[in-house]
């Protein structure tokens, strides 16, 4: 399976062309599994275009959650794509997504007055199944604006759940309490405050790691 930066174009790689190209696989679905989620814009054009379109993507990312009985660990919206980190308490993985990204480009396209797709057609999915790898996924989805350049610190960037999670704001979707589960759920203030921690330890290699895209 592509990496996520193979499937955002920071490395080359070959797409079969035409009708020669192999079958793609069935996208594993299972109950209670973990997943890291990205979806970009066809031709790698943004998806929002203003703090509004993010607030009504977050809007209907809230509603697929509970729809579809999803908990959202960890997200991050960049400029022509986003990441997600969550967990599908039923196998609804295709359903939830297919209802989040056909949901939000008829919105996008209506209030521009387009036609045609806002995303590309396949997403990126991959199972998350160690403790250490939920810990660093979450990590590399919040660092994804200061790799990109956007900012120097993951507290710099609105619209993540960095904030959320560290317990400086409650607007947003409805998170799951994995920090607390992690870093000590009995002491909730020393949890976050772990968190933020775990989350600065990083920033430095993200910012030396700087690319155009996140």
């Amino acid at each position: 399976m592509a990496s996520p930066a193979e499937f955002l174009g920071l490395t080359p790689r070959h797409v079969p062309q035409g009708g020669d190209g192999l079958p793609r696989p069935l996208r594993v679905q299972v109950e209670e599994g973990v997943y890291h989620l990205v979806s970009r814009g066809v031709r790698r054009l943004p998806i929002y275009s203003d703090d509004t379109s993010r607030r009504k993507f977050l809007s209907l990312l809230d509603l697929v959650t509970s729809k579809y009985r999803w908990e959202l660990h960890t997200y991050c919206l960049m400029t022509n794509h986003y990441h997600l980190l969550v967990t599908t308490v039923d196998p609804t993985l295709s359903a939830g997504m297919q209802y989040l990204l056909s949901r939000y480009a008829q919105w996008f396209d209506w209030r521009h007055g387009f036609e045609g797709h806002v995303f590309e057609r396949r997403f990126y999915s991959r199972e998350i199944t160690t403790d250490r790898d939920l810990m660093s996924t979450a990590r590399y989805i919040l660092l994804n604006p200061v790799r990109a350049g956007i900012c120097d610190t993951a507290a710099d960037w609105r619209w993540s759940s960095y904030h959320a999670t560290a317990g400086t704001t409650t607007g947003g979707p409805a998170l799951s309490n994995w920090d607390l589960d992690y870093f000590g759920h009995r002491k909730p203030d020393q949890a976050r405050e772990r968190f933020v921690d775990f989350i600065r330890a990083g920033e430095a290699d993200a910012r030396s790691r700087r690319t155009e895209r996140g």
